[in-house]
């Protein structure tokens, strides 16, 4: 079942090498690939990549990848269960040990290396963080690069906030802020705020002066927190995106991503927003 480079629809062979609970149906699966092509294929991808991850005998999806090369081998997805996916529930039933398939990595990344010396503010809603957990290690591994971090991270309650267990040494890091909110607050939570991601952006008011946003999350959170970001002075150019189209082939050429005459999976899933700003159905 393994890649031999020639075949880009046959995923590289992997086995479950951990599994952890990031939160309510949310798991991160944690990939040792098993031979020496698809580790050479996986050696130097990108924050902002994603690979499409396969259950054997359901089905493969895509995922963001949630790892960075610097930090192991293993490859790390956060993948969420969903009532009515049967890629998704075949995943969150394997064991460790269990063989996957891994077909990637795919889609362009993040130009971590143009943004260097700005002010970074990442901007994540639920599931839609895990695409940019990439982004804030690659800052972290080297922090004097890059100028302050402020992260401003979401979900409809704290059962859906990912990477909990993170969020002290994010803010132990110098010159980075950490900023919570939910939709709705339970009486004993006590950690952020409550309310959408755009009023607690707004609240934070992060100035546009040498800095660029990074923002993952359902389409339409994508679209307010733009107009957010404007009323706060960014340009379209300033803020970057990325995009879950529904990807099939990954490679382009089933179609079913296109937006316009983009297709997510190759043009992107990252984008500066004055590229996709004008295609509405990319977010409503």
């Amino acid at each position: 079942m393994s890649n031999d480079g020639t075949n880009p629809m046959r995923p590289y062979l992997g086995v479950l090498a951990g599994i952890k609970e990031l939160a309510a149906d949310i798991r991160l699966f944690q990939i040792e690939l098993q031979n020496a092509t698809g580790k050479a294929a996986f050696a130097d991808y990108m924050p902002g990549q994603f690979a499409f991850v396969s259950a054997f005998g359901a089905g493969e999806a895509p995922f963001g990848i949630t790892s960075i090369p610097g930090r192991g081998e293993l490859l790390e997805f956060a993948i969420h269960r969903h009532p009515h996916g049967k890629t998704t529930n075949a995943l969150h039933s394997l064991k460790l040990g269990d063989p996957v398939g891994v077909r990637g990595p795919l889609g362009n990344w993040f130009p971590m290396d143009e943004i260097k010396g700005k002010d970074i503010i990442v901007i994540g809603g639920g599931i839609g963080g895990a695409p940019l957990r990439p982004v804030i290690s690659t800052i972290l591994d080297d922090r004097e690069n890059y100028g302050g971090l402020t992260i401003l991270w979401a979900a409809r309650n704290p059962s859906l906030l990912i990477f909990t267990e993170e969020y002290d040494s994010w803010r132990a890091t110098p010159r980075t802020d950490l900023h919570l909110t939910v939709d709705q607050r339970p009486p004993d939570w006590r950690e952020g705020n409550e309310g959408l991601i755009t009023t607690l952006l707004e609240n934070v008011g992060p100035s546009p002066k040498n800095a660029i946003t990074i923002t993952c999350g359902p389409p339409i959170m994508i679209h307010f927190v733009a107009l957010s970001l404007r009323k706060l002075g960014f340009t379209l150019d300033q803020m970057l995106v990325t995009l879950e189209g529904r990807m099939h082939c990954g490679i382009g050429k089933c179609g079913r991503c296109n937006l316009g005459d983009i297709f997510v999976c190759v043009d992107g899933p990252v984008f500066h927003h004055s590229q996709v700003a004008g295609l509405m159905e990319s977010f409503l």
